[in-house]
């Protein structure tokens, strides 16, 4: 169930639409279901409309004219609510209708149960699917009803009279979303020829300026060089910089600006400046060939933030989540074209599960920040088909996780939002991985070798090992491991380290993670046989799991195979 709260000067006017069967042809059989007495006259069920509406309306009005006389009644008087049931629901008895406008009215201050004070009202049905609540505001003592946050005081009876009624349970906020477009802004966007309205458009244009800026001097830049988009600097009289504000260019009508505010939450700003100081300087493009890969890095960012989801820190968790968020609006800026739709969809969808009541702490995802920044200012080779497949296997893991998070925490809304991104991520990657997949499958190696590395498999993952053989992309994992054992690496201890990073327990295809994971690890440079050797005697001394570099080449401290890394680093 859905409410909508107004309020108004006339209550004549609100009592003639409510029952008028003539200009309002979907208005059928007007009648009243409930009012503040049980005795208000009802001008649906009489001969003489005019005059039982006149009754009604001065019954309605009567401590409002008496109020008025002292100088004390508010200047909007009326108070409507509409109530309607989803399409799905049954059709409710009048009696029902009744219980529910009681209980609304009670719920909100407009008349508490038991007090004899209470604000006069009636409930009208006419229609099967809704009701109309008209009250007026002054109570009975002539003071003001206290209704503050009348809406959301609704909106959380109507949550417990769904569920208690066996009606369809509306998926509820939490006060944080984008603005939803107006219907004017939709009816415009339609006359041309627009699938969007321009606040949904100019809100993705900005987000995507912020995925890519590092300081808020390039983001203005960025959205100033942007075609069809106009931005403005607001200043304070100090000349100090107050906010700006964006408009499309091609408008008809003129410009109609919209403040980053009024985008959505996150994008005012002094929000905009909280998440790029967190970024910090970004390190100059090395010509070193074993530099690391922002996309390699990126990915590993990406694959530790379901562990952090399972800490207490929620503050944390949320800017790892606004983060994420980035790298998605981020990625159809270096994607093939033929996957950028499904992406944007993804990034757009995901944007409401980017926030919610808790405060974000966005120096926690500096490493996710700084890895995508880095991914925007180097070249997209077009072998780089396997680092994108990569990024978008873990991508669709964290949003799992994140609609988890969400779950846990009932926000409904967000966990939505992650389910309608999980829809697009996985079109764009079943699309991303075929042809790195298939080239891999090609350089299967020998059967001999391929039992070898079964035998690993049975070694570091025996609960899986039977699901990834018979995995369509086992062809392309023993190819991985033949290349990997080419340049250097121990096969097994790379098993070893990609599958204490993450249980495969929820993945998909176990063979696939496996293979991205393994191919990430590998294109570090491996170890010498001197340090294989000393690995070797550490770990027989300590019992202890093969110390390998992490995600930047670095040596970790020893620690038991059964912890995430990643964890560890932290």
């Amino acid at each position: 169930m859905i409410a909508k709260i107004s309020g108004g000067t006339d209550t004549a006017g609100l009592i003639r639409y409510l029952f008028d069967t003539k200009k309002a042809k979907d208005h059928t059989d007007p009648h009243m279901v409930a009012s503040w007495d049980g005795f208000a006259p009802d001008p649906g069920r009489t001969d003489d409309f005019r005059a039982a509406k006149r009754l009604l309306v001065a019954d309605l009005d009567l401590h409002v004219k008496q109020a008025r006389r002292l100088g004390r009644a508010p200047e909007k008087h009326m108070w409507h609510c509409s109530i309607r049931a989803a399409e799905s629901d049954r059709h409710l008895s009048d009696e029902e209708w009744a219980d529910i406008a009681r209980r609304v009215v009670a719920a909100t201050g407009i008349a508490p149960e038991g007090d004899p004070d209470g604000c006069r009202w009636v409930a009208v049905r006419h229609a099967p699917d809704h009701i109309h609540i008209a009250a007026t505001k002054v109570r009975a003592d002539l003071r003001t009803a206290r209704h503050w946050n009348d809406y959301l005081t609704a909106d959380r009876e109507l949550a417990a009279i769904e569920k208690e009624y066996g009606l369809f349970q509306v998926v509820r906020g939490d006060r944080t979303a984008a603005k939803r477009p107006t219907r004017a802004e939709q009816e415009k966007a339609r006359r041309v020829s627009h699938d969007t309205t321009a606040r949904e458009r100019l809100r993705a244009t900005v987000r995507t300026a912020v995925a890519a800026a590092s300081t808020i001097e390039e983001f203005v830049d960025l959205l100033s060089h942007i075609d069809g988009v106009l931005v403005e600097i607001v200043h304070f009289p100090s000349g100090d910089v107050r906010g700006y504000k964006v408009a499309v260019a091609d408008d008809a009508q003129g410009p109609i600006w919209y403040s980053g505010s009024k985008l959505a939450p996150d994008l005012s700003l002094p929000k905009i400046q909280e998440r790029l100081a967190s970024i910090g300087a970004q390190p100059t493009v090395q010509s070193d060939r074993r530099r690391p890969n922002p996309w390699h890095q990126a990915t590993a960012a990406a694959e530790r933030i379901p562990h952090h989801f399972d800490q207490p820190d929620d503050e944390a968790s949320q800017g790892h989540l606004a983060a994420f968020g980035e790298a998605l609006d981020a990625l159809p800026l270096v994607s093939p074209q033929a996957i950028r739709p499904q992406l944007r969809e993804a990034a757009t969808s995901f944007e409401r599960a980017t926030r919610s009541r808790i405060h974000a702490e966005h120096h926690h995802a500096r490493a996710l920040r700084g890895a995508v920044r880095a991914m925007l200012r180097e070249p997209v080779s077009n072998g780089n088909g396997a680092a994108l497949a990569m990024f978008l296997d873990a991508a669709i893991l964290v949003v799992i996780a994140a609609a988890r998070w969400h779950q846990l925490r009932h926000h409904d809304q967000q966990v939505a939002a992650a389910h309608e991104t999980l829809i697009h991520l996985q079109a764009a990657y079943n699309q991303a991985a075929t042809a790195p997949l298939t080239t891999l499958a090609q350089r299967r190696p020998p059967q001999q070798t391929v039992d070898r590395h079964i035998r690993h498999l049975r070694q570091v993952t025996p609960h899986h090992v039977e699901q990834i053989v018979e995995d369509p992309a086992f062809g392309a994992l023993t190819a991985t491991f033949a290349e990997a054992e080419a340049a250097g690496h121990d096969p097994q201890q790379l098993l070893q380290q990609a599958a204490d990073q993450r249980a495969l327990d929820d993945a998909d295809s176990p063979a696939r993670v496996l293979t991205w994971r393994i191919q990430r690890l590998s294109a570090r440079p491996a170890p010498s046989a001197r340090a294989r050797a000393a690995q070797g005697r550490s770990t027989v001394r300590s019992g202890s799991a093969p110390q390998l570099p992490d995600a930047v080449g670095h040596t970790p401290a020893t620690i038991p195979t059964s912890q995430p890394p990643q964890a560890r680093r932290r």
